[in-house]
């Protein structure tokens, strides 16, 4: 049971892993000033993929609740996501998504009712605190549109995430579908908005289109296929603690690829934020030992909606996350 736990953790957290490299990919091969394009390169191709792997479409309710979360977690996340990068050095765009963990307790307490402990606030400030120390380094005045796009990408896909939790998923729909409803809904809200505001596609070069092809594929519908199914299966703060990772993941890339530096200083961050992302995986175990009647081990990682149906966040082989 603890290795098929700590192999899932391992599997989600490939999701922020990959998304830091995000980034250093934007800025390295991407059009300029194209945050709008961008995402919509990323989501809409990314989604009618997993569409057509699926081949299953939302019902009734659904198609209402697939585009809330398509608009938290990719119509808003994806275009304010990529204009803090465009406007911000690349971990440094990262540093306010450090604040996630704390965002989803404040949201899982309104909407999951699950009361945050002291630990639980101690590990997301430390977390905060240590990518503090990673990506505050860099030279240069920070831009005030690119730190507001950023608090606002955290605070979307923090609400996106505790929804998904909320609201789990249709009855014999895996976490393959969800996550295509959820990009494609999210890359069709983007779309008229790219074209009126930045206009008619730019020219793509051999490296911009490797580019774009990356991002889709497998940052987007591989990672977050990964990512939808561990939601699915943890709860939503031992999710979102994987976050610190994305950031830790970028100043890596920029010190491996880029020849950025990195300080004594960096260093302890970054084990200060890792220790904090394993932390987080601990913390909602002994919390929630509790509160499931003993009948019910497995409660406390199945969604609000889930707890009133039969048991099952592994309704197909390949069941994956959000």
């Amino acid at each position: 049971m603890a290795a098929n736990r700590a192999a899932l953790i391992a599997l989600t957290a490939l999701a922020p892993v990959s998304w830091g490299t995000t980034y250093a990919v934007t800025t390295e091969f991407l059009p300029a000033d194209r945050p709008l394009f961008t995402g919509l390169m990323r989501a809409l191709p990314a989604g009618l993929l997993l569409l057509a792997l699926a081949r299953v479409l939302p019902r009734g309710a659904w198609w209402g609740k697939a585009a809330v979360l398509g608009a938290l977690n990719i119509g808003a996340f994806f275009p304010l996501l990529f204009l803090s990068a465009y406007r911000m050095p690349g971990g440094m765009a990262a540093v306010v998504g450090s604040v996630g963990p704390l965002f989803v307790v404040g949201l899982s307490a309104l909407l999951l009712g699950q009361r945050p402990t002291a630990r639980t606030l101690l590990t997301g400030t430390a977390a905060a605190f240590g990518v503090g120390l990673v990506v505050l380094k860099a030279a240069g005045a920070l831009d005030a549109l690119g730190v507001l796009a950023a608090l606002a990408s955290t605070a979307s896909m923090s609400t996106g995430t505790v929804l998904t939790q909320r609201w789990g998923r249709p009855e014999g729909v895996g976490p393959l579908a969800l996550t295509g409803w959820q990009l494609t809904a999210g890359g069709l809200l983007i779309a008229p908005l790219a074209f009126l505001v930045e206009g008619a596609p730019p020219a793509l070069d051999g490296p911009a289109i490797g580019g774009h092809l990356y991002l889709a594929l497998a940052n987007t519908a591989v990672a977050y296929w990964l990512w939808f199914r561990g939601i699915g299966r943890l709860t939503a703060t031992q999710v979102t603690f994987l976050g610190p990772l994305s950031p830790l993941t970028a100043a890596v890339v920029g010190w491996a690829a880029l020849g950025e530096a990195l300080t004594p200083v960096q260093l302890a961050g970054m084990a200060l934020a890792f220790g904090a992302t394993v932390a987080g995986q601990i913390a909602p175990r002994a919390r929630t030992t509790p509160v499931p009647p003993a009948s019910s081990p497995a409660a406390p990682f199945s969604s609000t909606e889930e707890n009133g149906r039969k048991d099952s966040m592994d309704l197909t082989a390949p069941a994956l996350r959000r």
